[in-house]
Protein backbone atom coordinates (compact mmCIF):
# COMPACT_ATOMS: atom_id res chain seq x y z
CA UNK A 1 0.00 0.00 0.00
CA UNK A 2 1.70 3.66 -0.80
CA UNK A 3 1.63 6.13 1.54
CA UNK A 4 -0.67 9.44 0.42
CA UNK A 5 2.41 11.71 1.19
CA UNK A 6 4.73 13.26 -1.56
CA UNK A 7 7.97 11.13 -2.35
CA UNK A 8 11.04 12.45 -1.66
CA UNK A 9 12.68 11.79 -5.29
CA UNK A 10 10.95 11.63 -8.52
CA UNK A 11 12.24 10.83 -11.09
CA UNK A 12 10.37 11.69 -14.67
CA UNK A 13 11.02 9.71 -17.59
CA UNK A 14 11.20 11.99 -20.84
CA UNK A 15 12.07 15.18 -22.08
CA UNK A 16 8.56 16.55 -23.56
CA UNK A 17 6.47 19.32 -22.23
CA UNK A 18 5.08 17.79 -19.71
CA UNK A 19 7.67 16.77 -18.33
CA UNK A 20 9.70 20.53 -17.78
CA UNK A 21 5.99 21.63 -16.24
CA UNK A 22 5.95 18.75 -13.77
CA UNK A 23 9.28 19.50 -12.92
CA UNK A 24 8.61 23.21 -12.15
CA UNK A 25 6.10 22.11 -9.87
CA UNK A 26 8.10 19.55 -8.01
CA UNK A 27 10.77 22.05 -7.56
CA UNK A 28 7.95 24.13 -6.20
CA UNK A 29 7.58 22.16 -3.04
CA UNK A 30 11.01 21.18 -2.45
CA UNK A 31 10.92 17.26 -4.26
CA UNK A 32 14.23 16.50 -5.29
CA UNK A 33 13.52 15.89 -8.91
CA UNK A 34 15.48 14.26 -12.05
CA UNK A 35 14.73 14.23 -15.59
CA UNK A 36 16.09 11.00 -17.27
CA UNK A 37 16.25 11.92 -21.11
CA UNK A 38 15.62 9.37 -23.35
CA UNK A 39 19.25 10.18 -25.02
CA UNK A 40 22.16 11.25 -24.45
CA UNK A 41 22.48 14.27 -27.31
CA UNK A 42 19.32 15.78 -25.37
CA UNK A 43 20.73 15.59 -22.21
CA UNK A 44 23.56 17.63 -22.80
CA UNK A 45 21.62 20.12 -24.68
CA UNK A 46 19.12 20.70 -21.78
CA UNK A 47 21.97 20.58 -19.15
CA UNK A 48 23.81 23.46 -21.37
CA UNK A 49 20.93 25.38 -22.13
CA UNK A 50 18.81 24.99 -19.32
CA UNK A 51 16.34 25.86 -21.62
CA UNK A 52 14.41 23.38 -24.53
CA UNK A 53 13.05 24.41 -28.00
CA UNK A 54 10.21 22.16 -27.10
CA UNK A 55 8.87 24.88 -24.75
CA UNK A 56 9.82 28.17 -25.95
CA UNK A 57 10.39 31.21 -22.97
CA UNK A 58 10.60 28.09 -19.79
CA UNK A 59 13.67 27.92 -17.83
CA UNK A 60 14.69 24.33 -15.97
CA UNK A 61 14.82 24.36 -12.45
CA UNK A 62 17.77 25.45 -11.03
CA UNK A 63 17.56 22.07 -8.79
CA UNK A 64 16.54 20.14 -11.17
CA UNK A 65 18.82 17.29 -12.33
CA UNK A 66 18.45 15.91 -15.96
CA UNK A 67 21.00 12.75 -17.13
CA UNK A 68 20.41 10.20 -19.75
CA UNK A 69 21.80 7.51 -17.30
CA UNK A 70 18.77 4.98 -16.12
CA UNK A 71 20.40 3.59 -13.27
CA UNK A 72 19.37 7.02 -11.16
CA UNK A 73 16.32 5.11 -11.14
CA UNK A 74 17.64 3.51 -8.22
CA UNK A 75 17.23 6.65 -6.10
CA UNK A 76 13.33 7.08 -7.11
CA UNK A 77 10.75 6.64 -4.91
CA UNK A 78 8.23 7.87 -7.44
CA UNK A 79 8.70 7.18 -11.07
CA UNK A 80 6.92 9.65 -13.97
CA UNK A 81 6.25 8.41 -17.58
CA UNK A 82 6.38 11.03 -19.89
CA UNK A 83 6.68 9.01 -22.84
CA UNK A 84 4.67 9.15 -26.22
CA UNK A 85 2.14 6.21 -25.41
CA UNK A 86 3.57 4.26 -29.14
CA UNK A 87 7.15 4.50 -27.14
CA UNK A 88 6.08 3.30 -23.57
CA UNK A 89 6.60 -0.14 -24.01
CA UNK A 90 10.10 -0.05 -25.82
CA UNK A 91 11.42 2.45 -23.22
CA UNK A 92 10.15 0.86 -19.86
CA UNK A 93 11.25 -2.66 -21.01
CA UNK A 94 14.60 -1.18 -20.98
CA UNK A 95 15.02 1.05 -17.65
CA UNK A 96 12.54 -0.68 -15.51
CA UNK A 97 15.36 -2.96 -14.51
CA UNK A 98 17.03 0.12 -12.43
CA UNK A 99 13.28 0.48 -10.95
CA UNK A 100 12.94 -0.35 -7.25
CA UNK A 101 10.26 -2.53 -7.04
CA UNK A 102 8.58 -0.59 -4.62
CA UNK A 103 8.22 2.55 -6.97
CA UNK A 104 4.90 3.40 -8.44
CA UNK A 105 4.71 4.68 -11.85
CA UNK A 106 2.24 7.76 -12.87
CA UNK A 107 1.82 8.18 -16.72
CA UNK A 108 0.89 11.51 -18.29
CA UNK A 109 0.64 9.92 -21.60
CA UNK A 110 -2.36 9.83 -23.55
CA UNK A 111 -3.24 7.42 -26.05
CA UNK A 112 -3.79 4.06 -27.20
CA UNK A 113 -0.99 1.53 -28.14
CA UNK A 114 -2.15 0.83 -31.73
CA UNK A 115 -1.00 -2.81 -31.83
CA UNK A 116 -2.37 -3.92 -28.40
CA UNK A 117 -4.91 -1.30 -27.81
CA UNK A 118 -3.54 -0.91 -24.97
CA UNK A 119 -3.85 2.51 -22.51
CA UNK A 120 -0.84 3.51 -21.33
CA UNK A 121 -1.13 2.38 -17.61
CA UNK A 122 -2.06 -0.75 -18.78
CA UNK A 123 1.16 -1.17 -20.93
CA UNK A 124 3.26 0.02 -17.81
CA UNK A 125 1.55 -2.79 -15.67
CA UNK A 126 2.46 -4.95 -18.30
CA UNK A 127 6.26 -4.20 -18.60
CA UNK A 128 6.72 -3.47 -14.86
CA UNK A 129 4.40 -5.95 -13.21
CA UNK A 130 5.29 -5.14 -9.65
CA UNK A 131 4.49 -1.37 -9.77
CA UNK A 132 1.74 0.55 -9.05
CA UNK A 133 0.20 2.26 -11.54
CA UNK A 134 -1.60 5.94 -11.68
CA UNK A 135 -2.68 8.62 -14.30
CA UNK A 136 -2.21 12.11 -14.06
CA UNK A 137 -4.61 13.99 -16.94
CA UNK A 138 -7.17 16.60 -17.56
CA UNK A 139 -6.76 20.15 -19.32
CA UNK A 140 -3.24 21.04 -19.28
CA UNK A 141 -1.85 23.28 -21.86
CA UNK A 142 1.89 23.52 -21.04
CA UNK A 143 2.69 26.78 -22.25
CA UNK A 144 0.29 27.91 -19.56
CA UNK A 145 1.42 25.57 -17.22
CA UNK A 146 4.93 26.98 -17.68
CA UNK A 147 3.49 30.78 -16.40
CA UNK A 148 1.67 29.44 -13.87
CA UNK A 149 -1.66 29.82 -15.29
CA UNK A 150 -4.14 28.33 -12.56
CA UNK A 151 -5.25 24.23 -13.79
CA UNK A 152 -6.86 21.39 -12.51
CA UNK A 153 -6.12 17.79 -12.90
CA UNK A 154 -7.22 14.21 -12.00
CA UNK A 155 -4.95 11.46 -10.54
CA UNK A 156 -6.57 8.37 -11.02
CA UNK A 157 -5.61 5.41 -9.87
CA UNK A 158 -7.38 1.69 -8.92
CA UNK A 159 -5.57 2.10 -5.89
CA UNK A 160 -7.19 4.88 -3.91
CA UNK A 161 -3.96 5.51 -1.61
CA UNK A 162 -1.64 5.83 -4.58
CA UNK A 163 -4.18 8.50 -6.39
CA UNK A 164 -4.01 10.31 -3.13
CA UNK A 165 -0.13 10.11 -3.31
CA UNK A 166 -0.19 11.70 -6.44
CA UNK A 167 -2.35 14.15 -5.83
CA UNK A 168 -0.14 15.34 -2.94
CA UNK A 169 2.70 15.45 -4.97
CA UNK A 170 1.27 17.57 -7.74
CA UNK A 171 -0.27 19.89 -6.04
CA UNK A 172 0.79 23.53 -6.34
CA UNK A 173 -0.62 27.04 -5.63
CA UNK A 174 -1.49 27.30 -9.39
CA UNK A 175 -2.66 23.39 -9.80
CA UNK A 176 -5.11 21.77 -8.07
CA UNK A 177 -5.58 18.13 -8.06
CA UNK A 178 -8.46 15.59 -7.98
CA UNK A 179 -8.89 12.30 -7.25
CA UNK A 180 -10.41 9.10 -8.95
CA UNK A 181 -10.51 5.47 -9.31
CA UNK A 182 -11.49 5.08 -12.28
CA UNK A 183 -8.25 4.85 -14.20
CA UNK A 184 -9.60 3.35 -17.37
CA UNK A 185 -12.22 6.32 -17.58
CA UNK A 186 -9.44 8.59 -17.48
CA UNK A 187 -7.00 7.18 -19.10
CA UNK A 188 -9.48 6.72 -22.35
CA UNK A 189 -10.42 10.53 -21.98
CA UNK A 190 -7.28 11.63 -22.68
CA UNK A 191 -6.82 9.33 -25.19
CA UNK A 192 -9.85 10.06 -27.30
CA UNK A 193 -10.10 13.36 -26.98
CA UNK A 194 -7.31 14.01 -28.92
CA UNK A 195 -8.88 12.31 -32.28
CA UNK A 196 -11.54 14.93 -31.68
CA UNK A 197 -9.59 17.77 -31.13
CA UNK A 198 -8.17 16.93 -34.73
CA UNK A 199 -11.71 17.50 -36.31
CA UNK A 200 -12.08 20.60 -34.29
CA UNK A 201 -8.69 21.86 -36.00
CA UNK A 202 -10.46 20.45 -39.26
CA UNK A 203 -13.02 22.70 -39.15
CA UNK A 204 -10.81 25.58 -37.87
CA UNK A 205 -8.62 24.94 -41.18
CA UNK A 206 -11.92 24.91 -43.42
CA UNK A 207 -13.33 28.10 -41.36
CA UNK A 208 -16.18 26.55 -40.33
CA UNK A 209 -17.12 28.53 -37.88
CA UNK A 210 -17.62 28.22 -34.38
CA UNK A 211 -21.54 26.44 -34.74
CA UNK A 212 -19.43 23.58 -36.10
CA UNK A 213 -16.80 23.23 -33.79
CA UNK A 214 -19.03 23.00 -31.08
CA UNK A 215 -21.48 20.79 -32.91
CA UNK A 216 -17.89 18.64 -32.94
CA UNK A 217 -16.78 19.32 -29.42
CA UNK A 218 -20.53 18.10 -28.09
CA UNK A 219 -21.10 15.27 -30.36
CA UNK A 220 -17.40 14.11 -30.30
CA UNK A 221 -17.58 14.18 -26.33
CA UNK A 222 -20.97 11.56 -27.05
CA UNK A 223 -18.70 9.56 -28.59
CA UNK A 224 -16.03 9.53 -25.77
CA UNK A 225 -18.41 8.37 -23.43
CA UNK A 226 -20.03 5.89 -25.77
CA UNK A 227 -16.60 3.93 -26.30
CA UNK A 228 -15.58 4.45 -22.84
CA UNK A 229 -18.07 3.25 -21.17
CA UNK A 230 -18.34 0.43 -23.17
CA UNK A 231 -14.26 -0.35 -22.52
CA UNK A 232 -14.86 -0.18 -18.71
CA UNK A 233 -15.08 3.58 -17.74
CA UNK A 234 -17.82 5.44 -15.72
CA UNK A 235 -20.07 7.47 -17.28
CA UNK A 236 -19.63 10.72 -14.92
CA UNK A 237 -15.85 10.60 -15.55
CA UNK A 238 -16.32 11.91 -19.39
CA UNK A 239 -18.06 14.98 -18.36
CA UNK A 240 -15.61 15.94 -16.02
CA UNK A 241 -12.38 17.82 -15.44
CA UNK A 242 -10.53 14.95 -17.51
CA UNK A 243 -13.47 14.21 -19.83
CA UNK A 244 -15.29 17.48 -21.03
CA UNK A 245 -12.52 19.77 -19.65
CA UNK A 246 -9.95 18.21 -21.20
CA UNK A 247 -11.68 17.93 -24.48
CA UNK A 248 -12.78 22.03 -24.41
CA UNK A 249 -8.92 22.92 -24.05
CA UNK A 250 -7.62 20.69 -26.72
CA UNK A 251 -10.46 21.29 -29.38
CA UNK A 252 -10.10 25.31 -28.65
CA UNK A 253 -6.32 25.99 -26.67
CA UNK A 254 -4.25 27.56 -30.21
CA UNK A 255 -1.27 25.55 -28.74
CA UNK A 256 -2.92 22.35 -29.18
CA UNK A 257 -0.83 19.77 -31.31
CA UNK A 258 -3.29 17.42 -32.25
CA UNK A 259 -5.93 20.82 -33.31
CA UNK A 260 -3.07 22.67 -34.98
CA UNK A 261 -2.41 19.34 -36.84
CA UNK A 262 -5.76 19.22 -37.72
CA UNK A 263 -6.35 22.53 -38.95
CA UNK A 264 -3.14 22.00 -41.04
CA UNK A 265 -5.49 19.24 -42.98
CA UNK A 266 -8.55 21.37 -43.28
CA UNK A 267 -5.95 24.25 -44.84
CA UNK A 268 -5.00 21.40 -47.38
CA UNK A 269 -1.95 19.73 -46.30
CA UNK A 270 -0.89 16.13 -46.75
CA UNK A 271 -0.74 14.39 -43.47
CA UNK A 272 2.97 14.27 -44.01
CA UNK A 273 3.06 17.61 -44.53
CA UNK A 274 0.79 18.46 -42.04
CA UNK A 275 2.79 16.03 -39.33
CA UNK A 276 6.33 17.25 -40.03
CA UNK A 277 5.45 20.83 -39.28
CA UNK A 278 4.58 19.34 -35.61
CA UNK A 279 7.41 19.43 -33.34
CA UNK A 280 5.73 16.82 -30.63
CA UNK A 281 4.47 13.87 -31.65
CA UNK A 282 0.43 14.21 -32.86
CA UNK A 283 -1.30 11.37 -30.57
CA UNK A 284 -4.68 11.63 -32.05
CA UNK A 285 -3.01 9.81 -35.07
CA UNK A 286 -2.12 6.49 -34.02
CA UNK A 287 -4.97 7.06 -31.78
CA UNK A 288 -7.69 7.00 -34.38
CA UNK A 289 -6.25 4.49 -35.95
CA UNK A 290 -6.74 2.22 -33.01
CA UNK A 291 -10.51 3.20 -32.57
CA UNK A 292 -12.12 3.04 -34.95
CA UNK A 293 -10.56 -0.91 -34.73
CA UNK A 294 -12.10 -1.06 -31.43
CA UNK A 295 -15.49 0.18 -32.40
CA UNK A 296 -15.68 -2.00 -35.34
CA UNK A 297 -14.90 -4.69 -33.26
CA UNK A 298 -17.58 -3.93 -30.74
CA UNK A 299 -20.23 -2.18 -32.97
CA UNK A 300 -19.78 0.84 -31.76
CA UNK A 301 -20.86 4.03 -34.15
CA UNK A 302 -17.85 6.64 -33.66
CA UNK A 303 -18.38 8.69 -37.23
CA UNK A 304 -16.20 11.68 -36.01
CA UNK A 305 -13.59 9.13 -34.53
CA UNK A 306 -14.01 7.43 -38.19
CA UNK A 307 -14.12 10.37 -40.09
CA UNK A 308 -10.84 11.52 -38.72
CA UNK A 309 -9.01 7.92 -38.96
CA UNK A 310 -9.94 8.16 -42.93
CA UNK A 311 -8.61 11.60 -43.29
CA UNK A 312 -5.09 10.63 -41.45
CA UNK A 313 -4.49 6.77 -42.72
CA UNK A 314 -6.89 6.57 -45.96
CA UNK A 315 -6.06 10.11 -47.29
CA UNK A 316 -9.89 11.06 -47.42
CA UNK A 317 -10.25 14.78 -48.36
CA UNK A 318 -11.34 16.91 -45.30
CA UNK A 319 -13.99 18.13 -47.58
CA UNK A 320 -15.40 15.39 -48.42
CA UNK A 321 -15.61 13.88 -44.94
CA UNK A 322 -17.53 17.11 -43.90
CA UNK A 323 -20.28 16.20 -47.09
CA UNK A 324 -20.29 12.00 -45.30
CA UNK A 325 -20.73 13.90 -41.81
CA UNK A 326 -23.55 15.89 -42.81
CA UNK A 327 -25.19 13.41 -44.53
CA UNK A 328 -25.83 10.84 -41.91
CA UNK A 329 -29.57 10.47 -40.93
CA UNK A 330 -30.67 12.78 -38.67
CA UNK A 331 -32.19 11.21 -35.71
CA UNK A 332 -32.65 11.73 -31.34
CA UNK A 333 -29.64 12.59 -30.13
CA UNK A 334 -28.61 10.47 -27.62
CA UNK A 335 -25.01 9.87 -25.91
CA UNK A 336 -25.13 6.17 -25.73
Amino acid sequence: MVEAKPPKHVVIVGDGQMALVLSDVLAVRGTLTTLLCPFESESVALNAARASVRLPGFTLPSALRVTADASVLREADLVVCAIPTQYIRATFTRVSPWMRPEAPIVSIAKGIEVDSFRLPCEILSEVCASHGVAALSGPSIAAELARRLPAVLVAASTDLALAECVQATFTAPWLKVYVSQDLVGVELAGACKNVIAIAAGVADGMGLGANAKSAILARGLAEIARIGVALGGNLETFFGVAGAGDLATTCFAPEGRNRSFGERLGRGEKVEQALAGTISVVEGVPTARALVRIAKERAIDLPICEAVAAMVCDGLNPHDALAQLMSRPSTTERIG
